[in-house]
């Protein structure tokens, strides 16, 4: 049993997914399922129950997810206190955000950390916000900065950085969906809606129908608000979306803002990692720069 083995246990257990980890891990599947095996061994218990459509975690599967995430985290402090230069914090630390927070806030949160610690690797992972809590359950990253969402897990770390307003959006241009709004009232059911696939925005949107009462005409449902931004700045209809998103398209000259008639709650941004990895020494480094 080693640190690798370890890793690439805790990202099985996670995926359950025996290709899906090979290709994040760089192994090939045939290398994880030979390590896989020898643990098992070593531990002496089962600790996937598969089939030809399946991987599960069986009951000693779960007590050793357990001992390797302590296990880990304890490798992590140790490495730290036996590093010869004990004021200067190593390490490296994958962050997963969207394109957007890439450019609003995460240069601040980085130019502070670094500052501290400049022998910290940065591995920066851009993607789907709507993605971003499951890339730290899932271990594929140590960090990520998140939307709270209404059901967040006990399992996971939240430090707020910002409340972000969200508007309705629509094109400036005119084209079918501006027709639309030129009428004496805004006819909310007949306007095409771009939406989120899921997520928190998705959540947002959904319940401000339903206070609405209104049976949505979707023209589309899409992977992340930049793109998001960009449909509606083509004409293609209107949506509801984070008005940081806006500030920083390079497409916000075709959008405009539309007022609501009901009140949208804005987001809670802030930066999440597993609890049990939050006093890790560069994990632990990072919120403390928020």
């Amino acid at each position: 049993m080693d640190i690798k083995t370890i890793k690439l246990y805790l990202h099985l257990a996670d995926s359950l997914h025996f290709a899906r980890t090979a290709q994040a891990m760089h192994v090939s599947p045939s290398t994880l399922s030979r390590a896989m095996q020898r643990l098992e061994e070593e531990v002496g218990a089962q600790l996937f129950q598969r089939d030809n459509r399946s991987v599960t975690l069986t009951s000693a599967g779960i007590e050793y997810k357990n001992f390797a995430e302590v296990t880990l985290a304890q490798w992590a402090k140790l490495k730290t206190k036996l590093d010869p230069k004990q004021d200067v914090l190593r390490g490296k630390l994958n962050i997963y955000c969207s394109v957007t927070a890439a450019y609003s806030h995460l240069p601040g949160l980085l130019d502070r950390f670094r500052r501290e610690h400049p022998q910290v690797e940065i591995a920066l992972i851009t993607g789907d916000a709507a993605n971003a809590v499951n890339e730290v359950r899932n271990n594929r990253a140590d960090i990520a900065i998140a939307a709270l969402p209404d059901a967040f897990p006990d399992t996971l770390h939240f430090a707020k950085i910002d409340d972000v307003p969200l508007s309705i959006i629509a094109p400036t241009f005119r084209c079918q969906v501006q027709e639309l709004l030129t009428e004496s009232y805004i006819p909310w059911d007949r306007l095409p809606f771009i939406v989120p696939e899921h997520g928190p925005g998705r959540k947002r949107i959904d319940n401000w129908f339903k206070s609405l009462g209104l049976i949505p005409n979707i023209y589309a449902q899409v992977s992340g608000q930049e793109a998001i931004a960009s449909m509606v700045a083509l004409g293609c209809g209107v949506s509801i979306t984070p008005e940081v998103v806006i500030n920083n398209s390079p497409v916000r000259d075709r959008i405009q803002l539309l007022s609501s008639p009901i009140e949208i709650p804005p987001f809670e941004l802030g930066c999440c990692c597993k609890v049990k990895r939050q006093q890790e020494p560069v994990i632990n480094a990072f919120l403390k720069a928020i």
